[in-house]
């Protein structure tokens, strides 16, 4: 089982996480963020990866930290749990429809991380949750998860559909990306030999 569990402790919070890239999408979530919650529940059960989150931050200053810290945490985690990446398919895409909104994602598990972000919302919040800091995490976890990271809302309007969309095309090009090719054995998906 390909699993890996990191705690990330700084000033600003102190973040428990486990993943099993290998599960069945089983989650335990707490971040004291009720809708950050939701969405992390949505990446679990979508890309079949099992999720534990245990996270306290400084909640009585905002969001910002907890928020970011719990996505370079997740980050690191499905990374550790990648090993030398060996076998993987490494791309993943997913187009993703939540009513009248339709959101598409593409990473590539490269090393290289860069996220691209194509996404909006007409509201400052969701639930007690800054919209601003959605991209955010999306950037956060890519950078520690070393993903290139392509975020695209081709269209809607309602702003909880347009996230968790969002969050659920990632959980689905993530499945993607994370899982064994048969067809390549032991080899590492590049010609570099590394990734």
């Amino acid at each position: 089982m390909r699993c890996a569990t990191i705690s990330r402790t700084t000033k600003e919070t102190a973040i428990d996480v486990t993943v099993n890239l290998d599960g069945t999408g089983a989650y335990t979530i707490s971040t004291g963020i009720g809708f950050l919650d939701h969405m992390l529940e949505q990446l679990s059960r979508h890309s079949l990866i099992d999720l534990a989150v245990k996270a306290v931050g400084d909640l009585h200053i905002d969001q910002h930290h907890t928020t970011e810290d719990t996505a370079l945490a997740i980050g690191e985690a499905v990374v550790k749990a990648l090993g030398d990446k060996a076998g993987i398919r490494r791309y993943g895409d997913a187009l993703s429809p939540m009513d009248e909104t339709l959101t598409r994602v593409a990473l590539d598990i490269s090393g290289r991380p860069y996220l691209v972000w194509k996404s909006a919302f007409s509201t400052t919040r969701l639930g007690e949750m800054d919209t601003e800091l959605f991209e955010h995490w999306f950037h956060s976890f890519a950078q520690s998860a070393g993903l290139t990271l392509h975020v695209e809302t081709l269209y809607g309007h309602n702003n909880h559909h347009i996230i968790e969309s969002a969050f659920k095309g990632l959980a689905r090009a993530l499945r993607t990306a994370v899982e064994i090719d048969p067809r390549k054995g032991s080899a590492i998906p590049s010609t570099k030999g590394v990734l």
